[in-house]
């Protein structure tokens, strides 16, 4: 017996986007996890929602390829907390990936047209 997939909501980030938006947040400065969430989750209107089951390791991982450092510190309620900051190097990779995701968006674009007009009514 075979089970079906449930169709993405809205709220779920496609597969690779997840440290692109890392990488854009912290554009602004160093923060700590709870912080990036909560800014990806505002600026998006709250249409996509991080779980720290998925932030955590996307922030290991952009730290274990030098994207960006990590410095422990006091968070706004005085708890210590894991600030990260982006890199040189997580700059040149934020630039190829929006780059990346505009090319990638516009060609899909290109290829739904005005079909979608058509599905909705």
């Amino acid at each position: 017996m075979t089970s079906a997939k449930r169709p993405p909501e809205a709220g779920e980030i496609l597969q690779g986007t997840l440290d692109m938006l890392i990488l854009r947040t912290l554009m602004i400065g160093p923060a700590h996890g709870h912080t990036i969430a909560r800014l990806i989750e505002r600026t998006s209107e709250n249409t996509l929602q991080i779980e720290q089951g998925s932030l955590y390791p996307a922030l290991h991982r952009l730290r274990d390829r030098g994207l960006v450092s990590s410095e422990w510190g006091a968070s706004e309620n005085k708890r210590k907390a894991n600030f990260y900051q982006l890199s040189p190097k997580g700059r040149r990779e934020l630039v190829a990936a929006v780059r990346r995701w505009r090319r990638m968006t516009r060609a899909i674009g290109l290829i739904l047209g005005d079909s979608i007009k058509s599905v909705e009514e």
